[in-house]
């Protein structure tokens, strides 16, 4: 079956870097667009990038636009997310997650209810 496992997380300094992974099964990665998301307490779940599956054109929320970078390896069936500048806002916890449809999801990445599988997440605290 469909699974999406996140790893990489973890406490890091205000400034400093991660680098998440999100490995995939039971489904051909390039296939289909991954998305990342975060949740932090008491906040709705917003969509932090994505990496389109046809041309791995790439899309990013303006809060980490130039900060975060996405990429997939499809010979390993992983998406990663390199995170640098990390502030104490990005604290949260992140998942992955897969698009509904084995299209470019466009303008259309950012929506949490255009994904039906997703991982556990993994929590990213920035703190010093």
């Amino acid at each position: 079956q469909v699974q999406l496992v996140e790893s990489g997380g973890g406490l890091v300094q205000p400034g400093g870097s991660l680098r998440l992974s999100c490995a995939a099964s039971g489904f051909t990665l390039d296939y289909y667009a991954i998305g990342w998301f975060r949740q932090a307490p008491g906040k709705e779940r917003e969509g932090v990038s994505c990496i389109s599956s046809s041309d791995g054109s790439t899309y990013y929320a303006d809060s980490v636009k130039g900060r975060f970078t996405i990429s997939r390896d499809n010979y390993k069936n992983t998406v990663y997310l390199q995170m640098n500048s990390l502030k104490p806002e990005d604290t949260a916890v992140y998942y992955c997650a897969r698009y509904r449809r084995p299209l470019p999801p466009g303008n259309m990445w950012r929506y949490w209810a255009q994904y039906n599988y997703w991982g556990q997440g993994t929590q990213v605290t920035v703190s010093s």
